[in-house]
C-alpha cells in the first residue's frame, strides 16, 4: 500500500529565484525562468548542500553550528500566503525575492500548513519533500525595511503562520514557471497521544 496519497490539489509556479550568496544582512534574490535541481538543491543557492550548519530553528537539538542534513534546500510560499502577508502589513503588495523565495506557488488552499513529509511533484516527476514551516525572521524584515521603509518591522507579526515551507530534493530534475505541481500527503492519521 503506498505510504503517500496524490491528491487533486495542483498548484502552478509562478515565480522562482535564488539567493546566490548572503554577503549582507539582507537577502539578495535573483528571479530565474528555470531551476534545475539535484540531490543537493540548485547548483550556486545559499542553500544548497546535503549538509548544513544547524540553525535556531533546530537549537531544541543541536547547538548552532552543528552539521546535519540539509532539508532546507528549498523556500516555497503561496501567492495566497504573499497576498495575505502583506494585507496583514497594510502593504499592497509583497515582492517573494525580498523573503528569500526560492519558488512561489499558486493554488493550493491553506499552503504553510501541509503535512511534513508532503511530496510536491511536477507532471515531469521533479519532486520536493516538505520538511516543516518555514517560520518568519529578521532578515526578510530587514530587507523588506530597505526596500520600503517603516514596513519591515510588521513583518514577523504579519508572516506568522503564512510563510510558505522548507523542502528538499528527492527526484531530481528541474522546475519551470508555469510547470504544474501536484500535492501528494502522508496517509496517516492526525498524531494523538493519549
Amino acid at each position: 500500500m503506498p505510504a503517500l496519497i496524490p491528491t487533486d490539489f495542483y498548484a502552478t509556479i509562478t515565480w522562482l529565484g535564488r539567493v546566490p550568496n548572503r554577503d549582507t544582512p539582507e537577502l539578495v534574490t535573483e528571479t530565474l525562468d528555470q531551476m534545475p535541481l539535484g540531490f543537493e538543491g540548485m547548483e550556486g543557492e545559499y542553500h544548497a548542500g546535503l549538509t548544513r550548519p544547524s540553525c535556531a530553528r533546530v537549537t531544541s537539538q543541536h547547538p548552532i553550528g552543528t552539521t546535519i542534513r540539509n532539508t532546507r534546500q528549498i523556500s516555497i510560499v503561496s501567492e495566497e500566503n504573499l497576498t495575505e502577508i502583506a494585507a496583514n502589513m497594510g502593504a499592497d503588495a509583497l515582492d517573494p525575492s525580498w523573503l528569500g523565495a526560492s519558488v512561489v506557488l499558486k493554488g493550493i488552499p491553506d499552503f504553510s500548513h501541509i503535512p511534513p513529509s508532503s511530496r510536491l511533484q511536477t507532471d515531469s516527476g521533479t519532486t520536493l519533500v516538505v520538511d516543516m514551516q518555514n517560520n518568519p525572521c529578521q532578515f526578510p524584515a530587514m530587507t523588506i525595511e530597505a526596500a520600503r521603509p517603516g514596513e519591515g518591522k510588521s513583518f514577523k507579526g504579519a508572516a506568522k503562520g503564512l510563510r510558505g515551507v522548507t523542502a528538499w530534493v528527492e527526484r531530481i530534475g528541474a522546475l519551470a514557471l508555469n510547470e504544474r505541481v501536484r500535492l501528494h500527503v502522508p496517509a496517516q492519521r492526525h498524531w494523538a497521544p493519549a
